[in-house]
C-alpha cells in the first residue's frame, strides 16, 4: 500500500464513457485517479503507480478482470481490488471474490455509492495501519497487525486485505457467534451496502488457508441460521 498518499485509485474500464464518468466523480471527491482501458495497460500502470485501490471491470478487450486480479495479487498481495460486475451475474460476483477481489459493485451503479465504498475501504485501511494491539493469537493461528501478516505454526500465510480484516475480527471476538451482518460491519464498515453472501465467500477462502481440512473446519465454525464462530482453543 502506498504510504505517502492514501487516495490513489486505478480505474480499469474499457468503456470510455463509464471510465471517464467514474474518474470525474472520484476526482471531485479528492482522489488521485489513474486510468486504463485494457488489462495489460492496467498491469503496466499498476507497476508504475502502485495505487491503493483498483476499480476493475471484469469484461476487458484483451485479458479479463479475473486474470488481471490474479496478476496484480502476485505483484502486491495487499492491494485492494473492487470489481465492477454486470447486474444479476451472481456467478461473476462469487468468482471475483474467490479470485481475490475485496468487494464488488454492480452496474449500473450510482457513482456516489462507488465513492462511499472506496472511502469506507480507505478508513478501514487507515485503522488497520494503526493497531492498538500488535499480536492476536488463538492456538497456532496468529496475526501480526503491525506487519499485516497471518501465521499458522509460525508459517506465514498470504491473505487479501479483506481476509486479513476478517481473521482479525474473529480473533478479536473468540468463541463469539457473529452474524453475517456483524461481520460485514466489522470488516467492511457500518456503511457497507453490499451482499451478505460476500462473508460466506471470504470465510470459505480463509478456511482453505487456516484449516487442516477446509471441508471439515475446526477453527471457523458455522452457526446455522446466524453466521460463524471462531474457536479460541485448539483441539
Amino acid at each position: 500500500m502506498n504510504t505517502s498518499k492514501m487516495n490513489q485509485v486505478l480505474v480499469v474500464e474499457d468503456d470510455s464513457n463509464i471510465r471517464r464518468f467514474v474518474t470525474i466523480n472520484l476526482i471531485n471527491h479528492e482522489f488521485e485517479v489513474h486510468e486504463a482501458s485494457t488489462g495489460e495497460a492496467a498491469i503496466q500502470s499498476f507497476e508504475s503507480v502502485r495505487p491503493d485501490i483498483v476499480v476493475l471491470d471484469i469484461m476487458l478487450p484483451d485479458i479479463d478482470g479475473y486474470e488481471v486480479c490474479r496478476r496484480l495479487r502476485e505483484i502486491d498481495p495487499s492491494i485492494v481490488i473492487l470489481f465492477l460486475t454486470a447486474r444479476g451475474q451472481d456467478l461473476d460476483k462469487i468468482k471475483g471474490l474467490e479470485m481475490g477481489a475485496d468487494d464488488y459493485i454492480v452496474k449500473p451503479f450510482n457513482p456516489l455509492e462507488l465513492v462511499a465504498r472506496i472511502k469506507a475501504i480507505m478508513r478501514r485501511m487507515q485503522l488497520t495501519a494503526q493497531p492498538q494491539r500488535q499480536v492476536l493469537q488463538a492456538g497456532p493461528i496468529r496475526i501480526d497487525m503491525i506487519a499485516n501478516k497471518l501465521y499458522k505454526h509460525d508459517i506465514a500465510i498470504e491473505t487479501t486485505p479483506k481476509e486479513f480484516h476478517m481473521i482479525k475480527a474473529f480473533l478479536e471476538h473468540p468463541d463469539t457467534a457473529l452474524s453475517r451482518d456483524e461481520l460485514l460491519n466489522l470488516v467492511w464498515g457500518d456503511d457497507y451496502m453490499g451482499d451478505p453472501k460476500t462473508v460466506d465467500v471470504h470465510v470459505r477462502k480463509l478456511r482453505e488457508k487456516i484449516e487442516d481440512d477446509g471441508s471439515k473446519p475446526y477453527w471457523i465454525e458455522t452457526v446455522w441460521g446466524l453466521g460463524y464462530r471462531f474457536r479460541k482453543e485448539g483441539p
